[in-house]
C-alpha cells in the first residue's frame, strides 16, 4: 500500500507511518498468538475481563470486517518494528496514537502487537536465563495498565504503548516492588501501581537487582541505580511527614541539579499518578490523603511540580 494513503486511511500525519516504515523496513513480523490461546495468555498477563472480552471481540481472525487493510499492515509492520529493537532498551513508540473511538481494532491495535511479541520476548529472556516467573511478572504490566487506561476513560494510552515496548524488548523486569530497566550507566527504577512504598519492600526488590543483573546480563555493568520522577521533587517534603515512604525513598538519592526543560510535565504526571484523570478540574478532585491533598493545594496556589532525576550507589 502507498504509504500517503495509509496514513490517509488512518487519519494520521504520514511522517508518522514513514517512520514505521522505515523502522521496520522488510524486517520479519511475528504471528499474534492463535484466538484458542487468547484466553489463557491474557489471564497469565493479568488483563481484567473486562479488558480481555474487548481484546477478544476485536481480536484480528483472517475474516474480521474490523480489520481493514491499513490496519493490518499497522499491526505487522509495528510488529516488526519492536522485534528489531529486541534487546534495546530505549523509550521506543511502536506507531502513532490511532482515533482510538474509531472500533476495538483501533483501540487494541498495540494490545495485539505486544501479545505477538509475548513468545519473541520470552525467547529472549530463556536465553538470558531469566526465571519464567520473571518473565510474567514482568509481562503482566501489561493488564495493570489496562485496568488504568480504563480507570482514567481511556487518556492514558498513548504514553502506556510506548512504556510496553520496553517489557516486549526485554529492557525492564519486575522484581518485587519495583521495575528495574536497563541502561546506560544505571539501573534505572519504576515505581508501578502496586501497593506501599515501604522502605522493607524498596530494599528487598533493590537486593533482587543487585543478584538478578549480575547474573542475567553479566557484560553490562551497573555501578548506580536512577530515577527520574515526580517523586523525587523535594517540594513534597513540604507537605508529607518525615517518616512518609515517600519521603523515606527520597532519601535514599543524591538529587541532580533541576533542569525544568527535562522530562515531561510534572504537573500532569502527578495528576496521571496520583488521581488517574487528566482532565478532572482541581475542585472535584479527591482529598482524601495527605498525599492527594498536598497535590490539589500545590497546584491551587499558583505553584507547579518539579520532575527530578537522581542516583545512588548499587
Amino acid at each position: 500500500m502507498d504509504l500517503d494513503d495509509i496514513a490517509a486511511r488512518l487519519g494520521v500525519p504520514v511522517e508518522e507511518i514513514d517512520r514505521v516504515h522505515q523502522l521496520a523496513g522488510d524486517r520479519p513480523s511475528a504471528p499474534v498468538p492463535a484466538k484458542a490461546d487468547a484466553p489463557a495468555m491474557l489471564d497469565r498477563l493479568g488483563v481484567r475481563p473486562d479488558d480481555a472480552a474487548e481484546i477478544m471481540a476485536g481480536w484480528p481472525d483472517s475474516d474480521s470486517p474490523l480489520w481493514t487493510p491499513e490496519l493490518r499492515w499497522l499491526l505487522d509492520r509495528s510488529i516488526a518494528l519492536v522485534r528489531a529493537d529486541l534487546g534495546g532498551y530505549d523509550w521506543l513508540s511502536p506507531g502513532p496514537a490511532l482515533p482510538r473511538e474509531r472500533g476495538l481494532a483501533w483501540r487494541h491495535l498495540y494490545v495485539y502487537a505486544y501479545l505477538a511479541l509475548v513468545d519473541v520476548v520470552r525467547g529472549y529472556h530463556r536465553d538470558h536465563g531469566v526465571p519464567d516467573d520473571v518473565s510474567w511478572l514482568t509481562l503482566a504490566d501489561l493488564g495493570r495498565n489496562l485496568a488504568i487506561d480504563r480507570r482514567m476513560n481511556r487518556e492514558g494510552w498513548p504514553v502506556m504503548q510506548s512504556w510496553l515496548t520496553l517489557h516486549a524488548r526485554g529492557g525492564v523486569y519486575e522484581l518485587g516492588r519495583l521495575q528495574h530497566h536497563r541502561g546506560v550507566g544505571a539501573i534505572g527504577l519504576h515505581i508501578p501501581d502496586a501497593g506501599p512504598l515501604t522502605p522493607e519492600a524498596i530494599e528487598a526488590s533493590l537486593d533482587k537487582a543487585r543478584a538478578f543483573f549480575p547474573r542475567h546480563f553479566p557484560d553490562e555493568h551497573y555501578p548506580a541505580f536512577s530515577c527520574a520522577s515526580w517523586l523525587l521533587d523535594p517540594q513534597l517534603s513540604e507537605y508529607l511527614p518525615e517518616d512518609s515512604n515517600i519521603v523515606r525513598f527520597q532519601r535514599r538519592f543524591e538529587l541532580e541539579p533541576y533542569d525544568e526543560t527535562e522530562g515531561p510535565d510534572a504537573d500532569v504526571e502527578v495528576l496521571r499518578f496520583v488521581f488517574r484523570t487528566l482532565t478532572t478540574p482541581l475542585d472535584q478532585l479527591p482529598r482524601d490523603t495527605v498525599l492527594q491533598r498536598a497535590i490539589i493545594d500545590h497546584l491551587k496556589a499558583g505553584r507547579h511540580w518539579q520532575w527530578r532525576r537522581g542516583h545512588f550507589p548499587i
